[in-house]
């Protein structure tokens, strides 16, 4: 049988489409599970509780595997003493364990392509720290190790992207960023397919990846194919959102988080994200190493989302439903 893969992250929006879509290809999946329980139940599949601070989780989650996808990190914070814990320091302790770990030879890590632009936040910062305390550890002790830097990810169960798409679909459009700014989208079962398919790779190095929609997409784009997607025919409302209007809510969101003691989405950091003029990726390398391909565009990702068909994709149908 083939060795098991330990998916780390499991309970969440990414991990569970990559838990989903391994044990659909025939891989035992041993899962590491937090807080959320899975919603998943299979015959191969294997959980185990725990966080990335428990390495004795960590080990019972590597015995016996081949190989690991660590898709757990943290997307909401205050400052770099909520991101780095998790994004940095989980991904190296990871790392370690599963450099020490005697079956364990290949180690897939999901960052995200906000690590290209570390300046920008915390949250990038500490994505491209995780990245760096990867590339420390791979090839000693016979790891190889490769990244995926997916751009903004959208798919069924996804809570932070799909209901701006909605209320995009629904005729009003918040407008963020830069006139000209340009992004890529990823549907999760795009992503999935992409981590199966890197894991099976000897393949090593960062890989950026999107849905292939030449040069990425503009708001306006997004907010029209978002209408389309839910059969509206105009073209709704367009808010532009100025980025002084948006750094005094995240100001004014952040100082709330840090007297409540909670985890704010919106900072000031992440308003350096959004308007960022380029988040456009490029699938050159990631298809030449592994023969990958995205497969949904962003209509037919979204229209399933929005009550409309099934969606379809170049090879057939994916695993959305």
């Amino acid at each position: 049988m083939t060795a098991a893969v330990a998916v780390t992250g499991a309970s969440g929006f990414v991990g569970q489409a990559i838990l989903g879509h391994l044990l659909a290809l025939g891989w035992p999946v041993r899962a590491l599970v937090h807080r959320q329980p899975l919603a998943i139940r299979h015959p191969a599949l294997t959980t185990v509780s725990g966080g990335l601070s428990d390495a004795g989780a960590l080990r019972r989650l590597m015995d016996g595997a081949g190989c690991v996808i660590h898709v757990a990190g943290r997307v909401r914070g205050r400052d770099a003493d909520d991101f780095m814990p998790v994004n940095a320091d989980g991904v190296a302790r990871v790392a370690h364990l599963a450099q020490e770990a005697a079956t364990v030879s290949r180690l897939v890590l999901i960052s995200s392509l906000a690590a290209r632009e570390p300046g920008l936040s915390p949250y990038a910062a500490s994505k491209r720290a995780g990245e760096d305390r990867l590339a420390g550890v791979s090839g000693a002790g016979g790891l190889s190790c490769a990244v995926l830097r997916p751009p903004a990810i959208y798919g069924p169960g996804d809570r932070e992207l799909v209901p701006l798409l909605r209320l995009m679909a629904r005729g009003i459009a918040p407008m963020p960023g830069v006139a000209g700014a340009r992004a890529s989208l990823l549907h999760v079962d795009d992503l999935a397919r992409a981590a199966a398919r890197l894991l099976d790779s000897p393949a090593e190095g960062v890989y950026e990846l999107g849905d292939g929609h030449d040069g990425g997409y503009g708001w306006d784009e997004i907010a029209t194919i978002a209408g389309q997607a839910a059969g509206r025919r105009r073209g709704g409302v367009r808010v532009r959102l100025p980025r002084g209007l948006m750094r005094g809510v995240a100001g004014l969101n952040l100082a709330a988080a840090r007297a409540l003691g909670t985890l704010p989405m919106l900072s000031p950091g992440k308003v350096n994200e959004l308007f960022h003029p380029d988040w456009v990726c490029d699938n050159t390398a990631m298809t030449r190493a592994t023969g990958w391909q995205p497969e949904i565009s962003l209509h037919d990702g979204l229209a399933p989302l929005f009550g409309g068909r099934t969606v379809r994709t170049r090879e057939g149908r994916s695993n959305v439903t």
